[in-house]
């Protein structure tokens, strides 16, 4: 097998395992649509106890697998995983604040689908990655695509459209926050184990959200087994392995491939939706899934090296 080829199969892994994680990301939503339906609890209270349960199971997998290895982290790489986990927090905080001002579907809209961009132009000044004509007809069809998935049915959403600048700063905040997120962790990729990275980062983004909650409106844990239920799956599924999977994907593709693979978390979100809470797409939702699925395709079937 050709060294090109090696390069084209590993990228392809790599991209593999990021749409997993964007899967697993997808499914978050369900969960907790399903604890709104039980319990009246803040949107940022759920993230924190979200990635206050996934950090001491990545810890324990951290672990399990890397055998005789410690948490060893050069003083100035510590600073950057200190940034990861800090923008995790900070991307959840902005985005759940955004959606009480503007709503899900702005807020989402403004977060998903400017993130990718961000990544695609900071990972080309700064990581001088290059912007190819094929990562960039992948990303205007993935935006498109997604602007179609998550904008169907919204034409009455009356309040929601008329959005507030604050909100939309909220959700600008959002994207930069994930975009920092994304092209740290691809920095980090290749110096540590993925499962120390992001123990670390989740951590800190842990302690940041519970921060908040402690000062906003105070922590409580007298929540019913069934919500604890959807906490623990929250924390193992969508953070944990989520997560891992997404920093084991960036060690092998790009930061730009990764940002628009990520994409894949409202399709999962609208497809849960669709069949469990009985949501309808309608033929704009479903052509923009489709072009969803095709710019992904697209990335994997034309994917070489991870500098391309």
């Amino acid at each position: 097998m050709t060294t090109d080829r090696i390069g084209r199969t590993t990228t392809r892994r790599g991209l593999i395992f990021v749409v997993l994680a964007a899967a697993l990301w997808g499914t978050s939503g369900v969960a907790t649509k399903t604890i709104y339906t039980l319990v009246d609890i803040s949107p940022v209270s759920v993230a924190a106890f979200r990635l206050a349960l996934g950090a001491p199971m990545l810890l324990a997998a951290f672990r399990y697998t890397s055998g005789s290895r410690s948490f060893r982290i050069a003083r100035a790489d510590f600073a950057w995983m200190l940034l990861v986990g800090a923008s995790l927090g900070m991307s959840q905080a902005c985005y759940f604040a955004a959606i009480s001002r503007v709503g899900v579907a702005v807020a989402t809209l403004v977060t998903i689908c400017t993130a990718p961009v961000l990544v695609c132009l900071f990972s080309a000044a700064l990581l001088r990655e290059r912007l190819t004509g094929a990562v960039g007809g992948a990303l205007a069809c993935a935006l498109i695509g997604t602007v179609l998935l998550i904008g169907v049915g919204q034409r009455d959403a009356g309040p929601q459209v008329s959005a507030s600048l604050g909100g939309i700063l909220l959700a600008l905040g959002a994207a930069f926050s994930f975009s920092v997120f994304i092209l740290v962790s691809r920095l980090l990729a290749n110096r540590y184990h993925p499962l120390l990275s992001i123990t670390v980062a989740v951590s800190v983004g842990a302690a940041l959200l519970l921060t908040v909650v402690a000062i906003t409106i105070g922590v409580t844990v007298r929540y019913s087994w069934a919500v604890w239920a959807l906490f623990l799956y929250l924390g193992l599924v969508p953070t944990a392995l989520g997560y891992a999977l997404f920093y084991r994907g960036v060690q092998n593709t790009t930061a730009s491939k990764a940002s628009i693979a990520s994409l894949v978390e409202p399709l999962t979100s609208t497809g849960l939706a669709l069949v469990i809470f009985g949501e309808q797409l309608g033929s704009l939702g479903l052509l923009g899934a489709a072009l969803l699925i095709s710019a992904i395709v697209f990335l994997y079937r034309n994917g070489s090296s991870r500098s391309e």
